[in-house]
């Protein structure tokens, strides 16, 4: 809770508690891997060396001095100056070599590979879940109008009809995509708070595509339930009690 800019600090020994001076402040960074929380870092030019008393003081400051990144901010495509960068490179010096030049998008892309296909899978095992169900759905209440072939035609002689017919299969059916929205919905709860820990950007609750979910489910459940509705709408009533 107070400026920064121009406190020392240091590390090791009491020594060296004012080898540093503070000359600005960046925001936070996730440095080796996205789903890791931002480490305590901070930055010093090159050419600032501390010498330590201590081997391991020394070998870490000797190390931290070793450059082996250039970053360079350029217009257009970054593929395109692959051979100018090469070629300023050996200008300065012939020994020095780019061993490999990549863009951000592609460093991101390496960095984000895992959770990457982490997420591709998941998608399409959802969709998977998506279509079993909806086909179990479809196979469920085609199998309720079979069977209740014979009530349907005894409820049209007695004067239902046929959209009243189409309600109550509706119904049915809705009523257990509605059983299972109350059984999953906690368990989506509890799955969003394990995968937050696990992937970049994902929270424990997401209202926008749980709702997104919801309702791509009960328009499949809809599309899977209509054709037995209206086939059962359609029953002719003297066929439907003949129907053993």
């Amino acid at each position: 809770n107070a400026d920064p800019i121009g406190q020392h600090f240091g590390k090791g020994t009491e020594k060296h508690a004012a080898d540093y001076e503070i000359v600005g402040v960046v925001q936070d960074a996730k440095y080796l891997g996205l789903s890791q929380k931002p480490r305590h870092m901070f930055f010093v030019p090159l050419p600032q060396v501390v010498s330590y008393e201590h081997t391991m003081d020394s070998r870490v400051e000797m190390a931290s001095q070793y450059m082996g990144t250039i970053e360079l901010h350029v217009a257009g495509n970054p593929d395109n100056y692959q051979s100018q960068i090469r070629q300023t490179l050996a200008s300065v010096d012939p020994n020095l070599a780019a061993l490999s030049i990549r863009s951000f998008d592609e460093q991101l892309a390496i960095r984000t590979s895992e959770d990457t296909l982490i997420s591709r899978l998941s998608s399409i095992f959802g969709l998977i879940a998506l279509l079993l169900a909806s086909i179990g759905l479809y196979g469920v209440t085609a199998y309720q109008v079979a069977r209740r072939t014979g009530e349907i035609g005894l409820r049209m002689a007695l004067g239902a009809d046929r959209l009243s017919i189409l309600k109550m299969v509706l119904r049915g059916a809705l009523s257990q995509v509605g059983l299972g929205l109350a059984i999953g919905l906690p368990l989506v709860f509890i799955a969003g708070r394990l995968l937050a820990s696990k992937l970049f950007g994902v929270r424990s609750f997401e209202p926008v595509i749980l709702s997104s979910a919801v309702i791509v489910l009960a328009v499949a459940a809809l599309l899977a339930t209509i054709v037995p509705a209206r086939r059962a709408a359609t029953i002719e009533p003297m066929k439907a009690l003949r129907t053993e």
